[in-house]
This record gives C-alpha cells, structure tokens and sequence, in this order.
C-alpha cells in the first residue's frame, strides 16, 4: 500500500521531529521533507508534490498565509493542512478560505492531529474542536455577526478587496462600476456592522476573519 507522502513545515526543529515520528511510527505515512523556511517550503511543495503540507502560520521571512497560496499554485494537488499555535477563528477561517483543508491547534491532541490528516486524506476539510468551541461561543455572544449576514455578494467582494488595501477609485476599476457606487456601497457596509469608519472597518474586518 502506497503511503501518504507529508512535507512538515514549522520554524522550530522539535516541532517537525516530533511531528515526523508521530507520523511515521503510523506506518501510513511518509515524510519527504522538514523545513522552517517558507521559500524553501514552496520550492519542496513544487519539486516533491506531497500529497499532504502541514504548515505553521508564524514563521520567518515568509508566512504561512503565503506559505499557502504558493503551494497551491505550484503544486495545486497537495492538500495543505494548518497546525498552529492561533486559536482565533480569524485565523481559521483566512486559511480555509484561501484553500486550507483543515486547521488544527498546537493545543490538540495527537489523536486529533492524526485524525485532522485522514480527514483530508479521505477528501473531508477538518476544524479542529477548540477554534469549533470559540466559533460556537461567538455565535452566542456576538450579536454583530447579524449584521455580516447582512451583507450582499457585491458587499462581500468589496469588503474583500479593502481587507486586501484597495482605495475605492482601485475598487471601481476592478468591479467595473463607478466610484461613487462603490462609495455608497461602503456607506452601506458601515451601517450594516455599525462601524464609524473605514479605519474602524478594517479592524472589524481582520477580527471577525472577513
């Protein structure tokens, strides 16, 4: 039975060692690469085709926000899984939205470790139980996510472009519209988070993972 070949990526030795005998001791998989460098990273996603990428978020030069998108571009087939140390659901949902498989805490369990990478080994994306449990917290407690709900598919897609610093006159050329309707359409976004400003938005914005 062929294995499972894993590139492991963390800035810290003891992590990948400890994450490479966990994996091996299974006899399911294989680690074909170890590395703390996200260019280094990139390049061995791009030349070994792993089928499995475990990736920390926090780590030199390149993070693994970038980390992520090279190795989607490079090696579209390797399915990239988050074990970090950031519990915030802002952290999670960016990674699976920019086509992370599964997010799992440096607080889980082994067992939860090894269940996160069969998960997506069998073709499932996985989130692991403690970013669940906050996630499920903040249903309850924050009454703003309505106003997310809110929000229309154009909203959205403008939202995304200033979390990514676009200024409205650059908005309005990559939606095609008028800058004046991409005005009213941040007026309207403010209103419906209840935020003053757009520095105010911005930060909604990064906290609720947007």
């Amino acid at each position: 039975m062929k294995k499972i070949t894993i590139i492991i990526v963390d800035d810290h030795a003891l992590v990948r060692d400890t994450w490479a005998l966990l994996l091996t001791s299974s006899g399911k998989y294989e680690i074909i690469g170890k590395t703390g460098d996200g260019n280094e990273a990139i390049e061995m996603a791009r030349s070994k085709k792993p089928d499995i990428a475990l990736i920390d978020i926090n780590m030199p030069l390149l993070n693994g926000f970038e980390v992520l998108k090279q190795i989607r571009k490079f090696s579209p087939g390797t399915r990239v899984i988050v074990v970090s140390m950031h519990s915030q659901p802002a952290y999670a949902k960016k990674m699976i939205r920019e086509g992370a498989k599964a997010y799992v805490t440096k607080n889980s369990s082994s067992d939860e470790f090894l269940l996160a990478i069969n998960e997506v080994v069998n073709g499932r994306q996985y989130l692991c139980k403690e970013v669940k449990t906050i996630l499920a917290e903040q249903e309850f407690s924050d009454t703003s996510e309505t106003g997310i709900k809110n929000l229309s598919k154009r909203e959205m897609e403008i939202i995304e472009l200033i979390r990514d610093g676009h200024s409205s006159k650059k908005i309005a050329s990559k939606l095609y519209i008028d800058v004046r309707t991409v005005e009213v359409h941040r007026h309207n976004i403010l209103k419906k988070l209840k935020v003053k400003n757009s520095a105010a938005l911005i930060q909604y914005i990064n906290s609720h993972g947007l």
